[in-house]
């Protein structure tokens, strides 16, 4: 049962966050219509999930992968405004990632492209005297549900994520 719940955990939570990203409340966001300036927009997503952006409705964002958000607004878009609208949506800034027990300097960080464990315990100013090397837990939320992962120096980090290191017994 333990080895399943690993092979699930590893495909839920490290191949299928490389797909794409999803956006969440926190997350600040770059939408660009090319070569229409005015529709350049900087916006962080608030605790509804929504953005408001030039000659669409309110956008429910929350939930949706940049890709998804790309293809909503060039389809708000297209006809009535532009006839072939480009848009891409880029990440600003991320939500963060929170490290707590014992480190050198718990707390929130900023989330980084690439973050993995042994990168989140350097920045959080390394590991204290008296903690584990092994028992290390990552709670992450995946599809509405809250897993915990027993994670190891090369798990990948993602926003919201909360690691927890343990004591050592000896």
């Amino acid at each position: 049962m333990r080895l399943y719940f690993i092979i699930i955990c590893f495909l839920t939570c490290n191949y299928a966050w490389s797909n794409d990203y999803i956006l969440a409340s926190g997350d600040e966001i770059k939408i660009v219509v090319y070569n229409e300036p005015d529709l350049t927009v900087n916006v962080k997503i608030d605790k509804s999930g929504l953005i408001s952006f030039p000659f669409i409705n309110d956008i429910k964002v929350a939930g949706l992968s940049t890709k998804k958000l790309e293809e909503i607004i060039r389809e708000g878009l297209l006809g009535d405004y532009l006839i072939n609208p480009q848009v891409n949506v880029s990440i600003v800034k991320y939500r963060p990632f929170f490290i707590h027990g014992q480190v050198k300097k718990p707390g929130g960080y900023p989330y980084q492209d690439d973050l993995t464990l042994d990168k989140a315990i350097a920045i959080s100013g390394g590991l204290a005297s008296r903690a584990s090397n092994t028992n290390w837990t990552v709670t992450r939320s995946v599809n509405g549900k809250t897993i915990i992962i027993e994670a190891h120096i090369a798990t990948k980090i993602r926003p919201d994520d909360i690691i927890k290191i343990e004591k050592s017994f000896f």
